[in-house]
């Protein structure tokens, strides 16, 4: 499997340029944690990317994910090359949200415009179509709201040298009943959008499921409990075939950024 350097468990959170973004981003790199990937809907530019780079001094970054249709190819080259140059290894491009009617020629012709290298780009990827194009042309795939089941059907699809980085849902919260609710509040979100409509189809999601989130389903998709059950849970992924999985921390309050629940799963997740 690819060895990208990035460990087995990273993290998923959305980052600006503001002090309490870099006061995180510096955070998570005290404790240990070897990447951040950066959510793509809270990042408000390339520049931010620059300004996390800069701030900290080993950690990784991964765009995770720059939409192909807000970021033109020609400016995510120039932030890259600026950045291995002043940086090297430190940031990973990672692609998707093609719409529209031909997606799949979208992020091609997108890609033959990019000049960034194929193993220091990824492409987030859930369908089986999507995962082919990620083996073809790029280091790997980067999917989201994933089983282990999922895991090991896209590893056949990539095959043995791609990387495959597992975003996950992670609840640090040992009641049930409160956990899963943080966990539904989140996935529900996502039963309203068609790429995942589709995606939790093909992993065994009925419509009822999708309209009701019973816990079958949230208990697939989002790991909770002790420090000791979220790693189990994501580790299962590593077991179905993933390189890496990334945690994203969700507390059921939007604005802070989760550290001390980072500095929490560390012992467990790092040790």
């Amino acid at each position: 499997m690819t060895d990208h350097q990035f460990g087995p468990f990273g993290i998923t959170t959305g980052l600006d340029s503001s002090a309490d973004s870099i006061a995180a981003a510096r955070a998570a790199e005290e404790i240990g944690y070897p990447v951040i990937w950066l959510s793509g809907g809270p990042l408000p530019g390339l520049q931010t990317i620059t300004d996390l780079v800069e701030a900290t001094t080993e950690i990784k970054f991964v765009s995770g994910i720059l939409a192909v249709s807000k970021y033109s190819a020609a400016d995510v080259g120039t932030t890259y090359a600026a950045l291995e140059a002043a940086a090297p290894g430190r940031f990973t491009v990672g692609l998707g949200g093609a719409h529209g009617p031909k997606p799949f020629a979208t992020l091609n012709g997108y890609l033959d415009e990019l000049d960034v290298p194929v193993e220091r780009r990824l492409l987030a990827a859930l369908g089986p179509q999507m995962l082919k194009l990620a083996a073809e042309r790029s280091a790997g795939a980067y999917p989201f709201l994933t089983s282990a089941a999922y895991s090991a059907d896209a590893r056949k699809v990539l095959g043995p040298d791609k990387l495959l980085a597992v975003s996950h849902l992670v609840v640090l919260e040992t009641d049930a009943e409160r956990a899963r609710a943080i966990a539904r509040d989140t996935i529900g979100f996502f039963t309203r959008i068609p790429g995942y409509i589709a995606s939790f189809k093909r992993q065994g999601f009925s419509e009822s499921d999708q309209a009701e989130l019973p816990d079958h389903m949230v208990d697939a998709l989002a790991a909770w409990g002790s420090p000791a059950d979220i790693k189990a849970k994501l580790t299962e992924h590593l077991d179905a075939g993933a390189d890496h999985v990334t945690v994203n921390v969700i507390t059921g309050v939007t604005g802070p950024q989760p550290i001390d629940q980072w500095r929490a799963l560390a012992p467990v997740l790092l040790g």
